[in-house]
Order: structure tokens, then sequence, then C-alpha cells
């Protein structure tokens, strides 16, 4: 075996190596997804004002990558409303796939693509994933509820999406910034 075809198999493994690294990552925010909305004791109104499953999903974009981001919340509401019965399939679990996928997708996105680190850039991507899967949101609930014959006014979009949630949107600001801060210390301090 040549060195050339070494180095290559080298780099194999270790691609190999680091997608399950983030296959297992994404595995563990799945199941905080899961867990995480016990805290609001299953209160619907307490998880629409602190959106509990945005914030592994968002964790998973930024530290995973958009890739593994987007399967997390994509499949999240799914495996909640088939093991835990919440949210119920149509037309919630749906409308929530599609938001916390575009979350996970776009924070993701943004982070990895532009590889600034600084953390006024963490904050941008973070409210253009939540402004986008908001908007996302809006849609796919004015799609389904149009479906059911129901109607979704702007002003429950405001009312929903805006005002009922700053609670949580606070609360993603403060602690996924910190969270991710301490992961870049942690790493820091492993690599000496």
């Amino acid at each position: 075996m040549t060195k050339v075809e070494l180095c290559r198999k080298e780099e194999k493994i270790k691609l190999y190596i680091n997608s399950i690294k983030k296959i297992t990552i994404s595995a563990m925010f799945l199941v905080i997804g899961v867990v995480l909305p016990f805290l609001t004791g299953q209160i619907k109104e307490i998880g629409d004002t602190l959106l509990p499953m945005h914030l592994p999903v968002m964790l998973c974009g930024l530290i995973c990558s958009f890739k593994y981001g987007l399967a997390v919340g994509l499949i999240l509401p799914f495996i909640r409303a088939v093991t835990v019965g919440m949210p119920p399939i149509y037309p919630n679990a749906i409308w929530m796939s599609l938001e916390l996928a575009t979350y996970g997708f776009v924070v993701g996105f943004l982070y990895f693509t532009f590889n600034k680190k600084q953390m006024w850039w963490l904050y941008c991507c973070l409210l253009t994933a939540m402004i986008s899967g908001r908007i996302v949101w809006g849609i796919s609930k004015t799609i389904l509820l149009g479906i059911s014959g129901k109607e979704f006014t702007i002003q429950a979009f405001i009312a929903g999406g805006i005002v009922d949630s700053l609670p949580g949107i606070v609360l993603q600001l403060v602690l996924i910034p910190a969270i991710i801060k301490l992961k870049d210390v942690l790493l820091e301090r492993l690599d000496k």
C-alpha cells in the first residue's frame, strides 16, 4: 500500500468515526427532546410558552451540522407522538416537525457554512432560524387547519408565534449560547 493510499484510508476512517460521533450526539439530542417536555408537566400551554423541544434541535444543528439538526427536528415530534401521545400526529406533529426541521437546518447551515465562531454570529444564526421556523410554522399551520376547515389568522400567528412564546425565545437566546460557549471551552481544554 502506497503512502497516498494509506493517507486516503486514514481520512476515510476519520470521516467514519466523525459521522458515528455525530449520529450518537444526534440520538442524545433526540432523547433530550422527548424527555425535556416532561419538565413542563406535559401541560400544552407551558410547553407552548417555554418551547422545550426547540432547544435540543437547535443545539443539534449547531453541534452536529444542519443535516443532523434537520433530521432530529423532522422526526422528534413524531417520536414523541408515538411514544408519549403528545403532540397529536395530525395536525400538531406535522407542523411542529416542519418548524423544528427548519430550526435545525437553518441554524446549522448558517453556523457551519460561514464558519464564524464569534458570539454575535451565533445570535444571528439563532434569530434567523427562529424567524424562519416561525414562518414555516405559520404557513404549515394555515394549510393544515385550512384542510380541516379552520382558520389561522394573523392575530393567532402573532399571539402564538411571538407573544406567547417570548419566554421560550429568551430562554433559547440565553441557554443555547451558554451551552455552545461551554462546549467550546471544554473542547479547547481537551485539546491542550
